[in-house]
């Protein structure tokens, strides 16, 4: 159905005044019905790929040689007013971030109906009732509703399925779902895929499936491309690159991702497959790196023999649900319900659920910056639920957080250096700027930065570069605590076994306490020392690691057990 011949894609690079190649003579086939799946880090040309065959770069900055032919038609041969007859009718795609995709200013439904009326001419109302029938299709909760929604009143989920609708509402041939389930929960990125296999086998479309983690592309490909560097290192089906990758950079990318069989003290990266001189064993790699239970026994001893470093006694964070004229309170959302537990100097703390649960809230209202309705917090011995503004700050040299998107939790307009250097100024740490920059550079240098960066701004960062950015400025005033709230969640799977890996070395190194906060069981586990499950804000299970994975108690948390993706 679709062939891809020798496809090279080039962009022109305005300040050098050159062309760069990104895409060097790709080739590929995919069956109707059939799902082909590329994989790669950000950067490895896939989504540039996929762009290319529905024609979406700009075409001045933009050179495409090869073939594309669907249908024995090549793409590339037709004149933009052509192939606009082919997108959307022919070829859908399901862009990553479905909140940036769809209009705010719009409810769902008028969205959707736009294509339709668009691209089958048909009158608003039949328009409405194939959007309502497709929302049915995609298992949304009341169409209707959904229908006159607008995006921001939806979960992740729920956006990611109207994105779904709008890309199946003119039946297309060929559906191109770029990392449909970037920094989804693992229960919903499940369902996301089930129904996705469910609608290609009933429409019997043909797929195209992008992401960076090669543990969810066994759940859905039927036919795998492994990218890096814009070639092609490694083709072959689901069940051959798992069971026998022959590249170095698949035994990397298979490496790096968190599995819940194992126990490891640090996570192996591509790099380490890709630097070395001969090819070296996976298994190898892995036994090298795994704890023994000694070593796991001692640890807990150590850790375990202390005074709680925190110690959170019955702690709720609701919020009001206000109704009527007067706004009287008609209700409470309960966020953090009747919750306590105790995190004790050295141990990670692992904080795991759905979005919703209240995992969150919980990590913010440990440090105040939501209030508590009540209970206690209690660190170092001392109360803090209550104390004032002025010992609060004083508060927040030892408890830092990192958050969950580095973008918007760094200020654009300043550059790296001085966002770091901010928190040292504020607490009148060091003589003067001087003492202050030599102390910046030296954590840009510990979080695996240089020197150079600290005059360049975050715009000019990788993902996994600003998320070592804001790892260094919590560092910056030395704390003893640090929350880490879904810090890993959006990063490639490589990129994320490095930050993984720096966290566990900086514990090390300073003596640092975290609550690390995720949605993803397998990378909480592998950081952790002890796990709390939570849901609808309360604690469903709280354990060791291997014994919540091994011997689930609650339904919850066995849920999540089996949405773990590639669960190898």
């Amino acid at each position: 159905m679709l062939k891809v011949k020798d496809l090279a894609i080039k962009f022109y690079n305005q300040e050098d005044r050159i062309w760069l190649e990104t895409v060097h003579k790709v080739s590929f086939n995919l069956e109707r019905g059939k799902v082909l799946g590329i994989v790669g880090e950000s950067g490895s040309g896939k989504s540039v790929t996929s762009f290319s065959i529905m024609r979406l770069h700009d075409s001045k900055n933009t050179q495409i040689d090869g073939e594309i032919n669907l249908d024995n038609i090549d793409l590339l041969n037709l004149s933009d007013q052509e192939i606009r007859k082919y997108r959307g009718n022919k070829i859908a795609m399901i862009f990553q971030e479905p909140m940036t995709s769809l209009n705010p200013v719009f409810t769902c439904g008028e969205q959707v109906r736009e294509a339709i009326m668009l691209h089958q001419q048909v009158d608003k109302q039949t328009a409405k009732v194939q959007t309502i029938a497709l929302f049915n299709e995609v298992q949304l909760p009341r169409p209707e509703n959904i229908f006159e929604n607008y995006p921001h009143q939806l979960s992740g989920g729920q956006k990611q399925r109207v994105m779904i609708a709008m890309a199946l509402s003119c039946n297309p041939e060929l559906l191109i779902a770029d990392e449909p389930t970037t920094a989804l929960d693992v229960t919903v990125q499940k369902t996301i895929l089930e129904l996705l296999s469910r609608l290609k086998t009933e429409r019997n479309m043909a797929m195209i499936f992008i992401s960076h983690d090669l543990g969810l592309m066994s759940e859905i490909a039927d036919e795998l491309l492994v990218m890096y560097k814009g070639d092609i290192v490694e083709q072959g089906t689901a069940k051959q690159l798992f069971e026998n990758p022959q590249h170095p950079y698949t035994k990397g990318l298979l490496a790096c991702r968190p599995s819940p069989k194992r126990l490891l003290k640090k996570l192996p990266t591509v790099a380490d497959f890709l630097n070395e001189d001969k090819d070296i064993g996976l298994q190898h790699l892995l036994a090298k790196n795994a704890f023994t239970q000694e070593e796991v026994d001692l640890r807990r001893a150590k850790l375990y023999s202390k005074e709680p470093i925190l110690k959170v006694q019955d702690l709720c964070t609701w919020y009001p649900i206000k109704k009527g004229l007067f706004g009287k309170t008609h209700d409470f959302v309960k966020a953090v319900d009747h919750v306590s537990f105790e995190v004790f100097p050295g141990e990670t703390l692992g904080l795991v659920g759905e979005s919703g649960c209240g995992k969150t809230t919980l990590g913010r209202s440990i440090l105040r910056l939501v209030e508590p309705t009540s209970g206690q917090l209690l660190f170092e011995g001392n109360d803090i639920t209550h104390i004032g503004k002025k010992e609060l700050r004083h508060l927040r040299r030892d408890i830092q957080i990192i958050f969950q998107d580095p973008y918007s939790s760094l200020n654009p307009k300043i550059t790296v250096g001085q966002s770091i250097m901010e928190p040292l100024i504020v607490h009148s740490i060091y003589a003067n700027d001087v003492e202050r920059k030599a102390h910046v550079i030296e954590l840009l240098e510990k979080v695996n930065l240089s020197a150079d960066h600290f005059n360049r701004y975050p715009h000019e960062f990788s993902g996994g570069q600003r998320q070592r950015i804001v790892i260094a400025r919590a560092l910056a005033l030395k704390p003893k605590f640090i929350i880490c709230d879904e810090s890993v969640s959006a990063l490639d799977v490589s990129v994320q076994a490095q930050v993984l890996n720096l966290l566990r070395d900086l514990q090390e190194e300073f003596g640092l306490t975290y609550i690390f906060i995720s949605h993803d069981l397998s990378v909480v586990k592998h950081i952790s020392d002890r796990m709390i499950i939570m849901n609808k804000g309360k604690i469903e299970e709280k354990g060791y690691p291997e014994e919540i994975y091994q011997n689930p108690k609650a339904a919850y948390t066995q849920k999540l057990i089996a949405a773990i993706p590639g669960n190898f």
